[in-house]
């Protein structure tokens, strides 16, 4: 096979090349034997390397390609899609198209995709599967923390009585001392685990003082529903879900603990590369939330189908929200920062995260951010 290979290689070489163009005269016959001796397959390594040069080289005097261009020396190609990443927190964003109606017209797609939490999806950006999504405070500390590359784009604003820590309706747990050694599942990194920091440390206990139980919101709610935790830290719409299926009881909320709201991000090269669609997207984001600030009955009437939760229990979570974007500012990045510190004087992340490493310069945040209402 080997000899059969060669000799028909030899012999479109032979075709291809003129022997009288060679520095020397009367070449010697070629003769392959199996297996190949040295010099044989040097000059077969010869005769394929002459072989693809002549059949791939083009001469540029005859056949100029002027659209060629050098690679190294063009500049970034404008993306022509937009992978958003999302939660059911934010699904009205999706549902009403407004992205797609702003970024069609440009060439742009839009990609959506869902995640039960914060710390998954950015544990997506940052292997590249999403360009952009929104998460509570906690998530981006943690992912720092784990060397992940994001970007903050845009502050949201607030709703700390959108999440509260729930236990059973007949559960002995009156406050939140009572909580020492007991088993509490809520989403690692999340919104959730801020506020249960907080509330700890306002009931006059320590971290250390419960067992974490460290549970997506559709496990912790199982778990919750079979009594193998003993209360249940949580966002809406679930925590709003919860409290009409499960009959839950508002140990605490996060209404005068916690004043931290979440951020839109990015990964870094997205964002510099398209700064013209993280501002159209910013822009549809926050016409979107000002007209639900004066449209809930119509928000909740078009969430509840979507999400399969009754108009009620949609009413209350839709009215205990907050909405708006806000730019990132040294006052945003400066609580931020306290909430990383927070994290790693309780030893929850390996190691001191700065936030401002994942903050990009402020001519780049005038390129694109939401005005301050």
């Amino acid at each position: 096979m080997i000899d059969l290979i060669f000799r028909r290689l030899i012999a479109r070489w032979r075709a291809l090349i003129k022997f009288g163009d060679f520095p020397f005269k009367n070449p010697l016959p070629l003769r392959i034997a199996s297996p190949l001796p040295i010099t044989g397959a040097f000059l077969a390594g010869v005769c394929l390397s002459l072989l693809f040069a002549a059949c791939s080289s083009t001469p540029t005097a005859t056949n100029p390609n002027p659209s060629a261009t050098d690679v190294s020396n063009s500049a970034p190609t404008a993306a022509k899609v937009l992978r958003f990443g999302y939660q059911k927190s934010n699904i009205l964003l999706k549902t009403k198209g407004v992205l797609e109606k702003r970024l069609s017209p440009e060439g742009v797609s839009v990609q959506w995709i869902e995640f039960p939490a914060g710390p998954q999806l950015l544990e997506a950006m940052n292997v590249g599967s999403i360009d952009v999504g929104h998460v509570g405070e906690s998530p981006p500390i943690f992912a720092q923390a784990a060397g992940a590359s994001l970007t903050y784009i845009a502050g949201i604003s607030a709703s700390p009585a959108g999440s509260a820590i729930l236990v059973p309706q007949n559960s002995p747990i009156k406050q939140l001392s009572d909580l020492k050694g007991k088993k509490v599942a809520f989403q690692k990194g999340s919104s959730a685990h801020l506020l249960l920091v907080q509330a700890l440390q306002k009931g006059g206990l320590k971290y250390t003082d419960i067992e974490p139980k460290y549970l997506p919101p559709a496990d912790a709610r199982a778990a919750f529903v079979k009594g193998s935790v003993d209360a249940w830290v949580i966002w809406d719409p679930f925590y709003a879900a919860a409290q009409e299926a499960t009959k839950a009881r508002v140990l605490v909320d996060g209404a005068g603990i916690n004043k931290q709201g979440g951020y839109y991000l990015a990964s870094r090269k997205y964002v510099t590369e398209n700064p013209q669609i993280i501002k159209a997207t910013l822009e549809e984001i926050q016409k979107l939330e000002e007209w639900s600030k004066n449209h809930r009955e119509e928000v909740a009437q078009a969430l509840s189908p979507v999400l399969g939760i009754d108009i009620e229990t949609m009413r209350k979570a839709t009215n205990r929200r907050s909405f708006g974007i806000v730019p990132i500012t040294d006052e945003l990045i400066n609580l931020q920062q306290s909430v990383a510190d927070t994290y790693y004087q309780l030893k929850l992340i390996p190691k001191q995260v700065s936030v401002r490493e994942a903050v990009l310069t402020k001519e780049q945040y005038a390129a694109f951010s939401p005005p301050v209402n």
